[in-house]
Order: C-alpha cells, then sequence, then structure tokens
C-alpha cells in the first residue's frame, strides 16, 4: 500500500510584535491597510489586526498588561513567552507563522513525537469587536512547533473552537488594493538546516530548493527560505546579521492592482523601491520587517 501525504496546511495569520498598537496602526494606515479595532488577549497582549479576503491576517501584537503578560509567561504560556523573548532580542518584527488546525491536541501530540515542540498546548477566548460596534467571541486552542536553534522564529498552529465570523466587511477593504497573502519569506545562512521544522509544520514534504534557498507551498501561499544573497537578488534587501536561525525578512501581500497600490504609497509619503514586477518597503517602525507587494495573477 503507497502512503499518501496529506495536504499541505493553508495559512491563518502571521505574528508581528510591535512596539505599541498606536505606532503600528499608523504606520500600517500609510501603507495603505485597513486596520481593526484594538483587541486584548486574557494574558496581557493586544492586538489591531489587518484581515484580508483570503482568510488570512496580520497580527500586529504589543503590550497590553505587562503584569499579566510576565505571569502568563510564568506559569507556561508559550504565545507570551515567545513575544516577551522575541521583543528583548529584536524589538518588533514578524516572530511566528501561523497555520490553520481542525484538531491542535492532534498538531500537539505530532510536534511532540517529532520532536519539534515548541510548549504546552495553549486555550483561550478573546472578544472581537466590529467597526459598527457589534462584538463576538472567539475561542481558540494553539500548539506550538519551534527549534531551539533559531530562537527568533517559531510556528503554532491555531484551530478555531468558537470561529470568528468570516464576513468582516469592510475590514477586507485596503487602499493599496491587497487581497491576501503570496510569501513569507524567511531568511538563513543554510536554509536547509531548517527544512525538517518547515515542513513538519507546513504539512508539505514537497520542497523545491534552489540556489538561494529552497520554497514550500502551503494550501495558499509560498514560504521561501532564502539566503542572505536571496534575499539582496529577490527584494534588493541588506543583510546585517551575524547570528544563525530563521529569521521572518519579507511578508509579499497580493495586490488586485500594482498600479493602486504604487499611487498609495506615494500619496501617503511611503518610500519604496522595485524589484523585478514587486514594490519593496523596507522595514520602519511599527512594520517590523520589510514589505512587498506583486500584482494578482
Amino acid at each position: 500500500m503507497t502512503e499518501t501525504n496529506p495536504a499541505p496546511r493553508a495559512v491563518d495569520h502571521l505574528v508581528l510584535p510591535v512596539i505599541d498598537l498606536d505606532t503600528a496602526r499608523h504606520r500600517f494606515t500609510q501603507l495603505g491597510f485597513t486596520v481593526a479595532a484594538d483587541a486584548r488577549h486574557p494574558f496581557g497582549t493586544e492586538n489591531a489586526c489587518v484581515f484580508f479576503g483570503d482568510d488570512t491576517y496580520l497580527e500586529p501584537l504589543a503590550i497590553g498588561s505587562r503584569e499579566d503578560c510576565l505571569e502568563a509567561a510564568r506559569i507556561g504560556n508559550v504565545f507570551v513567552a515567545r513575544d516577551q523573548a522575541f521583543r528583548f532580542r529584536r524589538g518588533d518584527g514578524l516572530s511566528a507563522i501561523v497555520v490553520k488546525s481542525d484538531d491542535a491536541e492532534a498538531d500537539h501530540a505530532r510536534f511532540v513525537a517529532e520532536g519539534m515542540s515548541g510548549g504546552d498546548l495553549l486555550r483561550f477566548s478573546r472578544e472581537f469587536r466590529f467597526p459598527d460596534g457589534r462584538t463576538v467571541e472567539g475561542s481558540f486552542r494553539l500548539a506550538f512547533a519551534a527549534d531551539l536553534r533559531s530562537p527568533d522564529f517559531f510556528a503554532f498552529s491555531c484551530q478555531r473552537v468558537n470561529p470568528l465570523p468570516a464576513d468582516r466587511g469592510a475590514l477586507l477593504v485596503h487602499a493599496n488594493g491587497a487581497v491576501g497573502l503570496a510569501r513569507i519569506v524567511l531568511c538563513e545562512d543554510n536554509p536547509s538546516d531548517f527544512q525538517y521544522l518547515l515542513e513538519t509544520v507546513l504539512g508539505q514534504r514537497a520542497v523545491t530548493a534552489h540556489s538561494f534557498g529552497l520554497s514550500m507551498a502551503t494550501a495558499n501561499a509560498i514560504v521561501d527560505a532564502l539566503t542572505p544573497e536571496g534575499l539582496a537578488a529577490n527584494y534588493g534587501l541588506p543583510n546585517s546579521r551575524s547570528e544563525r536561525g530563521l529569521l521572518a525578512a519579507v511578508v509579499v501581500v497580493k495586490s488586485r492592482d500594482l498600479g493602486v497600490t504604487e499611487a498609495c504609497l506615494a500619496a501617503n509619503g511611503v518610500r519604496y523601491h522595485k524589484t523585478g514586477a514587486r514594490l519593496v518597503v523596507a522595514p520602519e517602525k511599527g512594520q517590523g520587517v520589510a514589505f512587498a507587494f506583486e500584482e494578482l495573477k
């Protein structure tokens, strides 16, 4: 009997630690994104998310209550502990890729069995507020995966036990023409050293290796792990790293019309450069990593 490979996972969202939500909201608005209202987690962090029509989103994440975060980390909350460690080492940036899950408990068991567990399963609920004032409560289970050699990047699966409504109306309309995630770009001197972690999290064994690293297709986006040379060649971005380990470098967003995107960036005074068919915005405060825009094909 031939064993069949499971379908690759879909990206759910990206976690972007920021210094504070006001700075992040200002910067993401400058980039042309519509930003949701602030929301608080029960363990002290808070976010102001950017939602896309492809059911993915960006999660700019800040500290709402330092005391609550410290207590949560003390009692074993992996999400908060990893966030604190990232802030200590990096300030702001992109700390985690999150994939969709139908069974986070099974994911946790698999991560443990594969030697990739990042810590205990986390269960929590939070309130989501719509622009018109309506509120709903979402409940979640998270299963974490990590590699100790890579302190500035981790991943987790997210099971929406009580999902938030899929139709977010005006929150899905962005002045820059954004419609979804295209790629998440990581950087490492030798990307293949972390291939197994990415395969395990993304549920994807088909890997495209190339001279600048490797690429893996999820169900709804591409994850690239590039060398510093690959990052420079594809995105025109310099590399100033001296350490090893995966580090998120670029979020690539699909735009319905790149002309609309360029006009929006120019009107808002956002500096960008063109690399091939992409518009690339270098990291700034409140943004953390570079953002690139590609036209939807």
